[in-house]
């Protein structure tokens, strides 16, 4: 199986092996997120320049967030598409640095204005407190569109991993009109089943990054109770209907745990109704798209999904 790994997945597998380091799960909360940081310079490239950043903090339900935005080189001075990007870390790890990167890519690619808020993460907030700043987050760019020089009929949620399992809950809960209408939805393996117990946690469980134990840790730092994996807002796969939400791209890592409940939802959203653009890198594993340093594909999925941004939301305004 690891002969059909991608050479760049592969090297960048054989770099983090190289770098040793205990598994989340074998120590605490702070050395993950410790390590998890120090893993950024040597996992992403270069931050390229946009056209501005600011940072600020909104309100939320649990207190202040702080949001960071990003300008696009390109992007309209007003109405500009926006994309709302929730950044992965299994609700645990991650933060405003650790996706810095395809924040960037992305505004420049699809001439966007992006947010990314540094929601709060588990064990010390658990479900729903990180989805609910991610609410937060979309209520303040539809209600400030004018200030942040976006189109609140353009906005995008997007997101990676466990922001990629936040970005689906929202845009059922924008569906549902719960939180504020979204133009599109951008799912990066998403995490859609807490239950994790789909055969891609067998075949890729263990050598290729993220690990079924570590899966396992994050999840049960995030929920409260078991009775929360059952819930939809935990396990999107588990939604009484998909119907009516926003158009979505989805990315699927070939060699990941992820794979099979990715696929599995993409493929709900298909069944329902749901407009769907569904691109799957074989080759690949769970993460690559942070891994811009060593694996080159991580910009070419990035690119893709900006390019079906811009035809998406323009075929909106239009």
């Amino acid at each position: 199986m690891a002969m059909t790994l991608d050479p760049d997945a592969l090297r960048a597998l054989e770099i983090g092996r190289a770098a040793g380091g205990e598994p989340f799960e074998n120590g605490s909360v702070a050395a993950a997120r410790a390590a998890y940081g120090a893993s950024f310079p040597t996992q992403q490239g270069e931050h390229e320049p946009v056209a501005a950043t600011s940072q600020r903090h909104i309100d939320g339900p649990n207190g202040p967030v702080t949001i960071r935005v990003h300008r696009g080189i390109g992007a309209p001075r007003t109405g500009a598409r926006a994309v709302l990007y929730l950044h992965g870390g299994g609700w645990v790890i991650g933060n405003l640095c650790s996706h810095d990167e395809i924040c960037r890519w992305l505004a420049n690619l699809a001439n966007a204005v992006i947010v990314c808020p540094d929601y709060r993460l588990a064990p010390e907030h658990t479900f729903p407190a990180g989805l609910e700043d991610c609410t937060a987050a979309l209520r303040f760019m539809a209600e400030n569109a004018g200030e942040l020089g976006i189109d609140p009929a353009r906005i995008t949620v997007a997101g990676d991993s466990a922001g990629g399992n936040l970005a689906a809950v929202l845009a059922l809960l924008a569906r549902d009109r719960l939180a504020p209408p979204l133009a599109a939805q951008i799912l990066i393996y998403p995490n859609t089943d807490a239950r994790q117990t789909a055969d891609s946690y067998r075949r890729f469980g263990d050598g290729f990054g993220l690990t079924a134990a570590t899966m396992a840790w994050f999840r049960d730092h995030y929920v409260r109770t078991p009775d929360d994996i059952t819930d939809w807002r935990v396990t999107p796969l588990l939604a009484s209907s998909m119907a009516g939400a926003a158009p979505a791209f989805v990315v699927i890592a070939g060699h990941d745990i992820l794979a099979d409940e990715g696929t599995a939802y993409a493929e709900r959203l298909r069944v329902e109704g749901v407009p769907l653009v569904l691109r799957h890198w074989p080759g690949q594993i769970h993460g690559f798209v942070s891994m811009g340093r060593h694996i080159l594909a991580a910009r070419q999925a990035v690119s893709e999904a900006a390019a079906w941004l811009q035809l998406q939301t323009r075929a909106q305004a239009d």
